[in-house]
């Protein structure tokens, strides 16, 4: 098989983890892991990695590189599906369906374990995950427009308003009157 990132170099049998084999690429330092594999290592290292994980500081930053453009499976050569981490990384991993295999670009596996999700793939691979995520980005963008337009203490007071309304009974009055103004 050759890596879908690279196109020429053959991939080899790695470990990822203890236990955890993949297909890597010497060259890009990308890995094809079956999620087969993944999920029962996920289950078998789960109770042995909560505990290490509460126990580790806040992890530095971790170098990786991302492919942006579409990635071939290696082995049903069909377009593998890209996934977000999360709304503040831009790093995504991209699943082939037909396969059930993840590529991993260089320092990904190294991400998903400082970001504390090694062990939360198959929820990242949901699509409450990723509409989680879409809406995050919405409002985060939404809330810089606002600090645009009114600045960060305008902004501060507006969702502290919000808050205020939220929490109030006679919020349809309160709109009813800010809306005839």
């Amino acid at each position: 098989m050759k890596c879908p990132r690279c196109t020429t170099p053959d991939l080899k049998p790695t470990l990822i983890e203890e236990y955890l084999p993949a297909m890597g690429c010497e060259t890009c330092h990308g890995s094809l892991v079956s999620l087969l594999y993944y999920r029962h290592w996920a289950e078998t290292q789960k109770l042995a990695s909560t505990s290490e994980a509460a126990a580790e500081a806040n992890p530095g930053p971790v170098a990786t590189s991302d492919t942006t453009t579409a990635i071939i499976c290696p082995k049903c050569v069909r377009v593998m599906q890209k996934y977000k981490l999360t709304g503040t990384v831009a790093n995504r991993v991209d699943v082939c369906a037909t396969c059930d295999e993840a590529w991993l670009d260089g320092g990904e596996w190294e991400l998903l374990e400082a970001l504390q999700l090694s062990h939360e793939l198959p929820a990242i691979l949901t699509d409450s995950w990723q509409r989680r995520i879409r809406h995050e980005q919405s409002e985060g963008t939404r809330r810089s427009i606002l600090v645009r337009m009114i600045g960060e203490d305008g902004t501060s007071r507006v969702e502290e308003f919000k808050r205020w309304l939220g929490k109030n009974q006679h919020k349809s009055h309160v709109l009813a009157y800010l809306y005839r103004n």
